[in-house]
């Protein structure tokens, strides 16, 4: 019997095909983006230090800058490239929170499920063909409350993004429980750092008091962790855990059941 889900056990080679190219694309924008140190230009330094002329250019073609947002944003999530809470942050502080936290809600999704995609066609399969007893239990287990594990993975910001966009594809997650858990677990923390991002301009000037001139020069010295506070990320880990309820209702009550039918 074929342990693996019938969604997608016969996959179209036209798909399969261009799947493939995807990752040959979304490989050289990686290689070339660490080569050129791209991913090293998504600081605050640089935003502060161009954050006139960043905002003029968003005033004049509001439109055009929330789409080009949006591609460097799904690039960046489907690149593997660090740094999502930074761009959350700027999109908050370029289009403000709600707009911001929308689109990086959208644009983390779509790069999300692209790597999905991707890692589930190309690679599930052979995972599957290798993987021993004790990973093919575990994955069985998983798939179960797929939905409340990934919620509880995107709920919570301390496990890195990359792995939590590749590990549900090996196990066999649907795509749609995937996308849902997906949307759905990002949107807190998403508008939560976009709130921060729109406020960004209190924390320059605070910076600006102790070091003069250092917005222009770029070299105010905070970073996406020094404007998180601990109370924001204890409550997003606290909001993940709500998530486990169901599945520890049903041990719970599993359990139960099932040593009343003993005795």
């Amino acid at each position: 019997m074929d342990p693996m889900p019938s969604e997608h056990k016969d996959v179209q080679p036209s798909r399969v095909l261009m799947l493939r190219g995807l990752a040959l694309l979304l490989v050289l924008f990686v290689v070339l983006g660490w080569w050129f140190g791209l991913y090293e230009e998504l600081t605050f330094s640089n935003l502060v230090a161009k954050r006139a002329q960043l905002l003029a250019y968003v005033s004049d073609h509001f439109v055009m800058s929330v789409g080009l947002y949006f591609l460097i944003y799904a690039l960046a999530v489907a690149g593997s490239f660090p740094g999502a809470s930074f761009m959350t942050i700027a999109g908050g502080f370029l289009f403000g929170s709600w707009v911001g936290g929308a689109v990086a809600v959208a644009a983390a999704t779509a790069g999300a499920v692209v790597v999905f995609l991707i890692a589930r066609t190309l690679l599930e399969g052979f995972i599957h063909r290798h993987m021993g007893s004790a990973l093919k239990k575990f994955s069985d287990g998983y798939r179960k409350d797929a939905f409340s594990y990934l919620l509880f993975l995107r709920l919570t910001p301390i496990f890195p993004f990359w792995l939590v966009n590749v590990g549900p594809a090996l196990l066999g997650t649907s795509l749609k429980v995937y996308f849902w858990s997906t949307l759905i677990g990002i949107i807190p923390g998403s508008f939560a750092f976009s709130f921060l991002g729109s406020g960004l301009d209190s924390v320059i000037a605070a910076h600006e008091v102790n070091n003069p001139g250092c917005a222009s020069a770029g070299t105010c010295n905070f970073n996406a962790d020094a404007l998180m506070s601990r109370q924001l990320i204890l409550a997003l880990v606290l909001l993940g855990c709500v998530s486990l309820i169901p599945i520890v209702a049903k041990r719970l009550f599993g359990a139960g059941r099932r040593r009343s039918t003993e005795s």
